[in-house]
């Protein structure tokens, strides 16, 4: 049986290859297991129905909705005015902001995208009139956007946190060291590139020019600030699970986007609502045919083989790791993280805890991998997103992403498995 696993994954990976859409790839994948393994699908599909009907797979249509809510609202324009005030007159600063801005939204949305959405049509022609390159504006956002993914609260983490029974909570704060790093790495990065530009750059204000402006901003931006105060208070305040902070966001992302920055009229919310919808019609689905096939290969044995069949070949945890991150990566490139999370984290958290890679770490591993494959063709889909946002071809915003993944990113992703300390720091703080 482990030989028909193994061509069905062939089946898997060559559509995904040509571009099939994915729940069409999981679908044969499933055909293959059918009518060549002899798995019967009836008890499979009625198994994975009730699995879509747990409580903690809410969280995602949740925060999927708060995120386009906010990037209609004027909630991200409204953070973004206000830090300006702090650095806008640095060189560099306003890149800084970008990068800053992208966090602090993944941090209220749990999605790459919203980064985009929100903070692109904002500040990609506005640090293109400052003196920035369009390209390189683009690309900042865009990779920075990836922070979405790994500031909690995180889709992506929820979906591992389910699929391997292990803390959602813990989960979170195992990406949040990593991705406090690479939004460090990603501001020294820009300050570096940004000497080589012509930028026009705010003059420095008075101490008093500074204050007033700054308490006017902030004021205006303090319902925007509250928001990740309340979301990320209530989950480890332990006032709230993930599932009720998503409803909160919503809730509270609604009458402040309506009636304190006027961004939400009637046609944009409820477009926002049919673009959340549309959004989460396709992830559930995938997210059943995809847990489908894990669940078969687990019941066939396929992780122990897989197991038994690297030790064969090495023992070495060193070179495991690379292993295991190189497969992700390459997984990254060519399937969503959503998608890479259900499929592999049942088949290798076996491997992780032969070689005693704690769950919470191999979170952290998998959240910075595949969160990586969103910037990186041919998947990309954040990429393009980007480019498509920037109205610039998706040929010149690749050299400036790359120069920010090799610079920026990537170091993350060797620390995050070769250092467990900077994925397991904060969950032993909080007790996990």
């Amino acid at each position: 049986m482990v030989e028909i696993a193994l061509l069905a994954i062939a089946v898997l990976v060559v559509l995904l290859t040509f571009g099939v859409p994915l729940p069409w790839c999981f679908g044969a994948a499933l055909m293959v297991m059918s009518l060549v393994g002899g798995v019967t699908m009836k008890g499979n599909i009625l198994w994975g129905m009730q699995q879509l009907s747990n409580p903690i797979l809410l969280a995602i249509p949740l925060f999927v909705l708060a995120g386009t809510i906010m990037s209609a609202s004027g909630i991200a324009a409204s953070l973004l005015r206000f830090v300006n005030v702090f650095i806008g007159h640095i060189r560099g600063g306003l890149g800084v902001v970008a990068t800053m801005s992208c966090a602090v939204i993944g941090a209220i949305s749990g999605s790459g995208f919203t980064g985009v959405a929100a903070i692109g049509p904002l500040l990609i022609p506005e640090m293109e009139r400052r003196g920035y390159p369009r390209e390189y504006a683009t690309a900042l956002i865009t990779n920075s956007s990836v922070l979405g993914l790994l500031i909690p609260p995180s889709v992506t983490m929820i979906v591992y946190g389910w699929v391997t029974d292990t803390s959602i909570l813990a989960c979170f704060l195992a990406t949040l060291g990593p991705g406090l790093f690479i939004t460090l790495n990603f501001s020294v990065i820009n300050l570096w590139m940004a000497r080589k530009f012509p930028l026009v750059l705010d003059e420095k204000p008075s101490l008093a020019a500074f204050s007033g402006e700054a308490t006017r901003r902030g004021i205006h931006a303090f319902p925007a600030l509250l928001m990740p105060v309340i979301i990320l208070g209530g989950i480890y305040g332990g006032i709230m699970t993930p599932t009720e902070a998503a409803a909160v966001a919503v809730i509270y992302a609604v009458p402040v986007g309506f009636l304190i920055y006027r961004g939400l009229t009637w046609s944009n919310f409820l477009e926002a609502g049919r673009e959340a919808a549309t959004s989460v019609g396709t992830i559930m689905v995938m997210i059943l045919f995809s847990m489908i096939l894990s669940q078969i290969f687990v019941v066939e044995g396929v992780p122990q083989a897989l197991v038994e069949g690297i030790f064969e070949i090495t023992e070495n945890k060193l070179l495991l790791l690379i292993l295991v991150n190189l497969l992700l990566f390459l997984v990254g490139m060519i399937v969503n993280d959503i998608t890479a999370i259900i499929l592999l984290a049942p088949l290798l958290l076996p491997l992780m805890s032969a070689i005693e890679v704690s769950p919470v770490q191999f979170a952290a591993i998998m959240g910075v991998n595949t969160a990586m494959g969103g910037v990186t063709p041919p998947y990309a889909s954040i990429l393009y997103l980007g480019a498509r946002v920037g109205n610039v071809k998706v040929t010149k915003v690749i050299p400036p992403a790359m120069l920010f993944l090799a610079l920026g990113y990537v170091p993350v992703v060797f620390l995050t498995a070769f250092w467990p300390d900077l994925s397991l720091s904060l969950p032993r703080f909080f007790g996990y």
